[in-house]
């Protein structure tokens, strides 16, 4: 989609009505600015992010989550938020369910700025809060991404950008492949870092890809003109025709990778034959990427890219169906695939898959106000590999979205049990500190009286309310009648109908410390039990389908 300035004031009278939906105002870029008719040899260089009432996919509106039964829209809501890898602590994600306009006030809120980014960059470079020791052999350029979605508070403009790029840089179509002897460290925030950078310039995706493309970043990844020309070609227009391969290395024969510090060298004896490819003929490696990227193709092949790794339950007819619906919107932007994806009925009520690892950590880390210590990000990536799911590590991506062989989930579900649900802080010592081992995990307000229904004189009250608290807040949920049970006769002591609490689980125990700052010793403990069970149900891992 391309827009051109008019006279008469058509064309911005209709950006302005398809910008509104009922209820939601959501505030794009004017299309009318004359940055928009930059071309370079027909590649836009600028597009505006589309309207949702321009996406051809169904998205979910805010009347049909209201209708939704309240474990639904918990399962909804969760969905979206954790896809986003953001959450909201109890009260608030109470209020937004029943605000009757969730939906539309996140998409409002990704399209505001209101995250400093400033304070952001400056704190996940704070030494004393996030480790940074050794820095020529360890990769710090994933860490500082990963602490960023940590640091940011509000799901905003910036936070979307981020996201879109980290999506982006974990799938086969820009991962930085560091698992290379030609990539380095560098490369990551290379890669990333310009793909957020053309977000915020709005760059549109072919012309951002472009870029890419004729970059170091690309040409250490596949590293010959056979290679590179092969691979641009399958990876982003799905072409697996070996007779193009002789064709695109022909343009590229003047591009290679010096072994000098893999750097890329473009020399001066360019092909001068054209070569019949995209419909159309080229005939240097410019004219090469240029034209792929202008080629229907380029949208048909990032589509379907992104809906693979999205639509990880769907047959080859959903997943080409869904593309097919998402290509039909003439999408000019990621943010036009992506957010037409993740706000559509067809992932939100019918997807269902296993989380990411990324997904569960951040929503659980926003929704339990998680504290980090120096070392956690230098964990979580630890973990990742452990998974076999480190993050834009190799070459050709992650070809799973989650690891679910027997090896990598023990890892996947040992540290979310041991670093994640099991860990918590309490008190001021704890809250400034970030070197010691038992500094870090969820806080108090998780466990305060606003969170459940306390009755100070009904012990089996409190802890019927408090284990189904944390149940739905956890899977959307309440705990089956054999689970409640198996909670109940672990913390009371004494017959039914005289029931008080067992010494370890009395849940009017509270310490104030001299900052003020109250903690629950022995809900912690109860906590840590539910947690701990919650840990080993499939409910926690899996994204579910709405019924």
């Amino acid at each position: 989609m391309s827009y051109s300035a008019d006279n008469n004031g058509f064309l911005s009278s209709i950006y302005m009505l398809l910008s509104q939906q009922p209820g939601c105002t959501l505030n794009y870029d004017d299309p009318t600015d004359p940055k928009y008719e930059l071309v370079y040899r027909g590649l836009h260089y600028y597009h505006t992010d589309m309207s949702p009432s321009g996406y051809r996919l169904t998205q979910l509106t805010d009347t049909i989550f209201n209708a939704l039964s309240e474990s639904n829209k918990r399962k909804v809501a969760d969905k979206l938020l954790a896809t986003l890898f953001f959450g909201y602590a109890a009260p608030d994600l109470q209020q937004k369910i029943h605000s009757g306009n969730f939906l539309c006030s996140i998409r409002s809120s990704l399209a505001e700025k209101t995250n400093d980014m400033v304070a952001v960059e400056n704190e996940i470079r704070n030494e004393e809060h996030f480790y940074r020791a050794d820095n020529n052999w360890r990769p710090y350029e994933v860490f500082d991404i990963l602490a960023r979605f940590y640091v940011m508070e509000d799901l905003d403009m910036h936070y979307l950008h981020n996201w879109m790029a980290y999506i982006l840089t974990q799938t086969i179509l820009f991962s930085p492949a560091y698992e290379l002897d030609s990539s380095h460290y560098p490369n990551i925030s290379s890669t990333y870092n310009w793909l957020v950078l053309d977000m915020d310039d709005d760059i549109g995706m072919r012309y951002s890809t472009y870029l890419h493309m004729i970059s170091v970043d690309n040409w250490r990844r596949f590293r010959s003109p056979e290679d590179n020309g092969r691979e641009m070609m399958e990876i982003y227009t799905l072409d697996f025709d070996d007779d193009n391969v002789p064709r695109a290395a022909t343009t590229l024969q003047n591009w290679f990778l010096d072994q000098d510090s893999d750097t890329l060298v473009v020399g001066l004896n360019e092909n001068t034959i054209p070569q019949d490819l995209f419909g159309t003929t080229v005939t240097t490696g410019f004219e090469y990427y240029r034209e792929l990227v202008k080629s229907q193709g380029f949208i048909t092949g990032t589509v379907r890219r992104l809906v693979d790794f999205f639509f990880t339950d769907y047959d080859e007819a959903d997943k080409q169906r869904v593309t097919d619906i998402i290509v039909s919107s003439q999408p000019a932007t990621w943010q036009d695939i992506l957010l037409q994806i993740v706000f559509s009925e067809e992932y939100l009520l019918h997807a269902t898959r296993a989380k990411s690892a990324e997904e569960l950590f951040f929503s659980l880390a926003k929704k339990l106000d998680y504290k980090n210590y120096k070392d956690t990000f230098f964990h979580f990536n630890e973990a990742l590999d452990d998974m076999h799911q480190s993050s834009m590590k190799y070459k050709l991506g992650k070809l799973t979205r989650t690891p679910l062989d027997t090896f990598s989930f023990a890892y996947y579900h040992k540290f979310f049990r041991e670093r994640v649900l099991m860990a918590n802080v309490c008190g001021f010592t704890e809250e400034t500190t970030y070197d010691d081992w038992n500094t870090f995990g969820w806080r108090p307000p998780l466990l305060g009286d606003d969170r459940f229904s306390y009755n100070p004189d009904d012990p089996e009250a409190s802890l019927r309310s408090f284990i189904s608290y944390l149940f739905v807040f956890m899977i959307h949920r309440e705990p089956t009648l054999d689970e409640m049970n198996m909670f109940l006769d672990n913390m009371l002591s004494g017959e039914p109908g005289n029931r008080d609490y067992q010494w370890s689980y009395r849940l009017y125990v509270s310490e104030v410390d001299a900052e003020g700052y109250t903690c629950y010793p022995r809900r912690e403990n109860a906590a840590e039990d539910i947690l701990d069970y919650i840990s080993r149900l499939s409910e926690l891992y899996m994204f579910q389908e709405v019924q």
